[in-house]
């Protein structure tokens, strides 16, 4: 849950790592647009995509540049992967940021005692990120990677898990860079 009045970070990535590589949006634009600028939106992120209940408290400031840098490594681990030479062409500074990062604590589950899971963690924060660099880690080892994709919207280029049976999935959502792209192309077919 996010705070009140902030809108939702964009989800539907197919993975929690890619969705957390989207928190910067125009990747390699002159425009590109920070979404993690402070401490409020990292703890934001982490509990709308941690296994978090909205009564979590995160007591971990000063966290949000060590969220960026993994992102940044996370990023650098996913293309290099996907760039023909698999994971083992990555950088090793990329590779050893993601690896220090899963090998922290992860959430642990317990049932309170009205019989819901809820989880607990030294680092709430850590925590998260440590769901997110596991997760990076598998999907470079694993033969999702050939399913992840780049938005056919040049303008947006985020990564996704194409999961659709065909595997021809070409939008990171169709409720956003589909739709426009339709649009486009009837404003292109009207006289």
């Amino acid at each position: 849950m996010t705070a009140v009045g902030r809108t939702p970070f964009r989800s539907g990535a197919g993975r929690l790592c890619l969705d957390f590589v989207r928190t910067l949006r125009y990747r390699g634009r002159p425009w590109d647009q920070e979404e993690l600028s402070g401490d409020d939106l990292l703890g934001d992120w982490v509990r709308q995509f941690g296994p978090w209940d909205a009564a979590t408290h995160l007591d971990q400031p000063g966290r949000v540049e060590q969220a960026r840098e993994l992102r940044e490594a996370i990023a650098i681990l996913i293309t290099c992967a996907l760039g023909g030479g698999g994971a083992r062409s990555c950088p090793a500074e990329a590779r050893d940021a993601v690896n220090a990062a899963a090998a922290a604590a992860v959430p642990t589950p317990e049932l309170d005692a009205v019989g819901r899971v809820v989880h607990r963690a030294d680092s709430v924060v850590e925590a998260t990120l440590a769901l997110v660099a596991r997760d990076a880690l598998d999907l470079v080892s694993s033969s999702d990677l050939r399913r992840v994709r780049p938005c056919s919207n040049p303008e947006c280029q985020v990564l996704f898990l194409d999961s659709s049976r065909p595997g021809r999935r070409r939008w990171c959502s169709m409720g956003t860079c589909g739709n426009r792209a339709k649009k486009a192309a009837q404003r292109g077919h009207v006289d």
